[in-house]
């Protein structure tokens, strides 16, 4: 499948999605937005796929935001439809059946802040440069960042972030709990596929019980999601990989590869 705005491989079980509009600092379109969805439908067919690596082309920017040409021209309408597409998009990756890491090159900004913050981990090149600009152009995130920033920062810090519109290099992102790591530009992608086939070892329906159990324990009372935990927990003792993990540690012996199943 071709793709105008984004570039997609797969590399073993690690799929790579990176944003590719350089002329633009890999700023988002309405049409970048389509694309993206329809990567992140291919991938939850396809059986390999245990991780995915979010990135933009280049060594400038990851992604500087929403494409301030096309937005320019919008009125209430088309507004509130970019950023309802937006947010399904977000909201399709945090569903989405494995991790998604965010290796943060360069310039993220605005939408690319939201991008990063709906992935499950983020790793910031040492030369990263994140914020949220939009109240400079007189509006605010729109793609979930009001609520999806103070759940992963705080309040006071998200606040902070959104009405001054300052943007933070990678020490100080890590600082504020914005990113789990900072490496040298130069090796990012190593890290964050060291990560990805880290992750993608591991048992994958246990993953992604771990990431239901968080995304949808954080919608819900405590007890809610306590309950939730358990029955997911449980359900892993019937899988074929649960029961040859035990018995390979029982037996003393490395496991056969976790198959899914």
């Amino acid at each position: 499948m071709d793709f105008k705005g984004l570039l997609y491989e797969k590399r073993g079980r690690i799929g790579i999605i990176s944003f590719h509009r350089p002329e633009v600092l890999n700023a988002m379109n309405t049409d970048t937005v389509i694309e993206m969805k329809k990567v992140f439908d291919l991938m939850e067919e396809d059986p390999d796929i245990r991780c995915v690596i979010l990135t933009g082309e280049g060594s400038r920017a990851f992604c500087a935001g929403g494409d301030i040409h096309e937005e320019a021209e919008k009125d209430v309408l088309a507004a509130y439809e970019f950023v309802r597409n937006g947010g399904e998009l977000l909201e399709k990756m945090e569903r989405f059946k494995a991790p998604i890491i965010a290796a943060i090159n360069g310039y993220c900004l605005g939408g690319g802040v939201e991008f990063a913050i709906a992935c499950d981990l983020r790793i910031a090149a040492d030369n990263a440069l994140m914020g949220s600009p939009e109240i400079t152009l007189g509006v605010y995130p729109g793609w979930g960042g009001t609520q999806r920033l103070p759940r992963l920062i705080g309040m006071s810090k998200a606040r902070l972030m959104m009405y001054t519109g300052d943007k933070y290099h990678a020490q100080e992102a890590l600082a504020m709990g914005l990113v789990d790591q900072v490496v040298p530009a130069e090796s990012l992608m190593e890290s964050a596929m060291a990560l990805a086939e880290k992750i993608a070892s591991r048992a994958p329906l246990a993953i992604r019980y771990i990431k239901t159990s968080v995304y949808d324990g954080m919608q819900c009372d405590l007890q809610r999601a306590l309950q939730m935990e358990a029955a997911l927990f449980a359900h892993l003792y019937a899988t074929q990989d649960t029961k040859e993990a035990y018995a390979a540690y029982l037996e003393k012996r490395e496991p056969k590869d976790f198959i899914g199943r």
